[in-house]
């Protein structure tokens, strides 16, 4: 088998992870080709995003200290990881080389006293720099064969939307192939950063937080792979969050359209466009967990066998959310209106995650995410107020509950039971939405409600008791 393995920050955050996680690989290895994307070790890219904010106000002792951190970080998982003196010595030659081009390029921005999209996703890549070189060099340790790439090594060919560039697909698949089919044929391990690409010009791009997900489904697509298992540190995809409900399940099968309502709506553990690449080759997605091999984990495919089938999978919550309607006699009949608004927002890159708009159509509501609140107001305010809106409202501390399943597709009665539960609880609901499809209904709730709304329909749709 071909298997593209992804492994987590939390998996190689410590000189026994690493260890483990070479085993795990070299376990699979005998008979099968394998191919691993790495996560920037566990806090890496926070602490990067952190440091952005120092260079930003010409904090240079800051700047001294994070470097001194992190150097210490990689090259104590270095000393512990890799017992073999000669590779160890090369490891650590290669994390201090990135430490010192990182250092460089820290002192080049706060020169300049800003970070731009573009440098900002360069300052970003150093996390998965660092971290897998150290798993290629844990993996030649216990004799397998490795190789660590740069996703831009690699072939990932993007857009230039610094910060949440899409991948060139067809050209993508053209390099990864041509870089990764001689090293397989060779059973060399090829070790890729997660998240990290570049654009036409060589600059280096990402591909949004939790990135590395995607990367994997790319590489597999692009080598044509028999499965892509996700190494994370939770067993699966759940019915619901373990720390809202304790009864929440490990979820055995998915298709591939409920795992994307899922990851679209909160599913923590997989990126919500991983799935892309991989709907169109059918390559099955395994989510399992590191630190707990006996458990199956979830498994996403393209059609999930009868048993697995119910009519409600999952009950998400996304929370830090806000509500914005606005509202206008002037909006009644008028052609564009929602194109005007929803145009407005996207030129300042505000992303509406949900929408309802009255038959009236005098009022059209939106929800976004808390930090772009402001943006989002301050937008429509100085743009549309008086003209195309008179009125804007805002809820700021909302959260939205996703019902997921494609059992609820043709099923009567379900939007009954689903606001019945919530209704019994004492939960108002402040907005709904059903896409045509009918794979997930969606609605908007106080965020003090949300837990109980979520506990509501968890036990209502009898998801503790799922195998």
């Amino acid at each position: 088998m071909r298997l593209v393995m992804k492994f987590g920050g939390t998996a190689v955050d410590s000189p026994d992870k690493v260890r483990h996680v070479a085993q795990l690989v070299k376990s699979h290895s005998k008979g099968n080709k394998i191919v691993c994307v790495v996560s920037a070790v566990r806090g890496m890219t926070d602490g990067l995003l952190a440091i952005a904010d120092s260079v930003r106000r010409g904090d240079k002792q800051s700047i001294e200290e994070f470097v001194k951190k992190s150097s210490k970080i990689h090259l104590d998982i270095v000393g512990g990881a890799i017992s073999e003196r000669k590779l160890r010595e090369e490891a650590e030659a290669a994390v201090k080389k990135i430490m010192k081009e990182l250092e460089e390029v820290l002192g080049g921005i706060v020169l300049l006293g800003e970070v731009t999209p573009k440098s900002l996703d360069y300052l970003l890549s150093f996390g998965e720099r660092l971290s897998t070189p150290i798993v290629s060099f844990a993996l030649r340790d216990i004799g397998i064969k490795s190789d660590h790439l740069t996703g831009k090594e690699a072939g990932m060919l993007t857009d230039s939307n610094f910060g949440e560039a899409r991948p060139l697909m067809d050209t993508t698949k053209l390099r990864v192939s041509h870089k990764l089919e001689p090293m397989l044929r060779d059973s060399i391990v090829p070790v890729i950063t997660g998240f990290v690409g570049a654009d036409q010009y060589g600059n280096t791009t990402t591909i949004g937080r939790g990135g590395s997900d995607y990367t994997a489904t790319i590489i597999a697509a692009s080598v044509g792979a028999d499965e892509v298992w996700l190494w994370s540190d939770v067993d699966g995809l759940m019915t619901a969050d373990p720390k809202i409900v304790t009864e929440a399940q490990v979820l055995k099968e998915v298709s591939f359209a409920e795992a994307m309502e899922m990851a679209l709506f909160g599913a923590k553990y997989m990126h919500p466009r991983a799935l892309e690449p991989v709907i169109e080759t059918k390559i099955p997605i395994r989510i399992r967990n590191t630190f707990n091999l006996d458990h199956a984990g979830t498994v996403i495919t393209q059609s999930p066998s009868k048993e697995s089938q119910k009519i409600v999978k999952s009950v998400s919550a996304i929370r830090h959310t806000a509500l914005i309607d606005v509202s206008g006699g002037g909006m009644v009949g008028a052609p564009g209106t929602a194109a005007k608004i929803f145009d407005t927002l996207a030129k300042n890159r505000v992303n509406i995650m949900m929408i309802s708009q009255s038959p009236s159509e005098s009022s059209i509501s939106m929800v976004v995410r808390k930090t772009d609140l402001d943006k989002a107001t301050t937008t429509l305010e100085l743009n549309l107020l008086g003209k195309v809106i008179k009125q804007v409202n805002v809820n700021d501390d909302v959260a939205v509950i996703a019902v997921v399943g494609s059992g609820m597709r043709g099923i009567k009665g379900v939007a009954a039971k689903v606001f019945g539960a919530v209704a019994k609880r004492g939960v108002n609901v402040i907005m709904i939405t059903q896409g045509s499809s009918e794979l997930n209904l969606a609605f908007v709730v106080n965020d003090r409600d949300c837990d109980q709304a979520v506990r509501a329909l968890h036990e209502e749709f009898g998801l503790g008791k799922s195998k």
